[in-house]
């Protein structure tokens, strides 16, 4: 079922809240592996020992999401042709330290590569703890400050969701994008991204409006975002509020205050579809987004819960995804299938949710869908690209 992705290749809840991964910062970094290959030397007549580390000991569901991520990666695992994989489990319980230890020691039982963990600092704790030994780590987290050295990402970014619908927004002549965030390190990452994809599609910046993260600041604001966006014309308005934040009040605000969808786009850079009560909402209607190619999210949902009888968690498919990257490599037969430049080759993997790469500044980019909000329901206006280069990259 997997493979490297090339022309050739046909591919087979309520929203994890940006907040997350995508903000637990930390103050260290990881540590590079150096200009060589970067990764250890595989043996390609036995299995590939695959460290998977979960946070089952954390509070808050961290036992129903481990049980998720370890069920995914055994999927993969058995739909790997040719290619055995020895996955050994580890429970970092959501913590740094907890995290650099049973990297530390998955590395000294043998482990060539690890995937996980999910929270940000958990993960560059483990990246650094094991960088010298020359291992590389695939985190679930999405958090880009920690990418680099011998850590990659494995879940979508920002960068990628803002890229992807400015890029289809240029090509539907929106060229003077508006971008209107909450004040929060999480929200005014978002930010970055929707400016710095603005820049590199090389559309107009219309400007730039913040608000607080309250109702009550939402509502002050928006008279103010309103006017400045019309004043400058923008044909688009860049949010970085999600569904279960502060983006229903500030739709129908900045509809209700002279600015509407129907004259300047109403784009999203969080999902709009979950939870799906958030279909109904007025606002959004007409609303892009971007998302997995969701014929394939919706097969791996089905397989997992006939194989599992229940639903994956909604980052589950990251760790099908790691395992799908390490199949392909170690199929080619390679003793050095997991080196640094084995894993940023440029054709990428095809995983669960579509397409997907590994950049050798330890981000990724991965294949999305553009959607919109049509009558209360999902319609992709433009479908996930197969391959990489061409509409959607």
């Amino acid at each position: 079922m997997f493979a490297f992705l090339s022309s050739a290749c046909k591919p087979i809840a309520r929203i994890a809240t940006v907040t997350a991964t995508a903000v637990a910062l930390s103050g260290c970094e990881p540590v590079a592996l150096g200009t060589g290959g970067g990764g250890p030397s595989i043996n390609t007549e036995a299995a590939v020992p695959v460290a998977l580390l979960v946070p089952a000991g954390s509070p808050d569901g961290g036992a129903i999401l481990a049980r998720s991520l370890e069920n995914a990666a055994r999927l993969a695992i058995a739909d790997l042709d040719g290619v055995k994989i020895d996955l050994r489990v580890y429970d970092t319980a959501g913590q740094p330290g907890a995290a650099a230890q049973v990297a530390t020691r998955a590395v000294d039982e043998g482990a060539k590569i690890i995937i996980g963990p999910v929270f940000a600092q958990a993960a560059n704790a483990a990246g650094v703890a094991v960088a010298a030994r020359g291992v590389n780590l695939l985190t679930l987290s999405n958090n880009t400050s920690i990418a680099g050295g011998n850590v990659f990402v494995l879940g979508n970014t920002f960068q990628n969701t803002a890229d992807r619908l400015v890029g289809y927004a240029r090509r539907q002549g929106k060229s003077n994008i508006f971008v209107v965030h909450g004040r929060s390190t999480a929200e005014e990452h978002g930010r970055d991204a929707i400016v710095s994809a603005i820049r590199s599609n090389g559309v107009k910046l219309a400007g730039v409006a913040s608000f607080e993260l309250s109702q009550q600041g939402v509502s002050q604001a928006i008279p103010g975002i309103a006017s400045e966006a019309k004043a400058t014309g923008a044909d688009s308005v860049f949010m970085t509020s999600g569904t279960a934040g502060a983006l229903s009040f500030l739709v129908d605000g900045l509809s209700g205050a002279g600015l509407p969808g129907s004259e300047a786009q109403y784009i999203g850079l969080q999902r709009l579809d979950i939870p799906s009560s958030a279909l109904s909402l007025k606002g959004i209607q007409g609303s892009w987004f971007a998302l997995p190619d969701p014929n394939l999210s919706a097969r791996f949902e089905s397989r997992y819960q006939q194989a599992y009888g229940d639903r994956p968690h909604p980052i589950a498919g990251l760790a099908y995804d790691g395992i799908a990257a390490v199949g392909a490599l170690a199929a080619t037969g390679k003793s050095d299938a997991l080196t640094t430049r084995a894993l940023t080759q440029g054709s990428g993997f095809v995983g669960v949710n579509g397409i997907f790469r590994l950049k050798s500044d330890g981000t990724n980019q991965r294949g999305m869908a553009v959607a919109q909000i049509q009558n209360n329901q999902v319609v992709v206006i433009d479908p996930a690209p197969r391959s990489f280069g061409g509409a959607g990259f």
